[in-house]
């Protein structure tokens, strides 16, 4: 059985960090960011979660090579 959970994770985790970096960058300055202090909660988590995916992708690559 060759099923690595990695890989659907992270591309799971990519996509949605993606769309919630987006929102974050396109919303930039907008007033919703007041009740957070002025900080951009979106564009901030939407990058950790695209760097996470990111490296669950790159795990689950390199684990693919290693097995063959």
């Amino acid at each position: 059985m060759n099923f690595d959970l990695r890989f659907p994770i992270g591309i799971l985790f990519s996509s949605y960090g993606a769309i919630l970096a987006v929102y974050g960058a396109i919303t930039n300055g907008s007033d919703i960011y007041k009740k957070s202090l002025g900080d951009n909660i979106n564009l901030q988590w939407g990058a950790v979660l695209l760097v996470f995916g990111l490296l669950m992708l790159t795990f689950a690559i390199r684990g693919r090579k290693k097995s063959s």
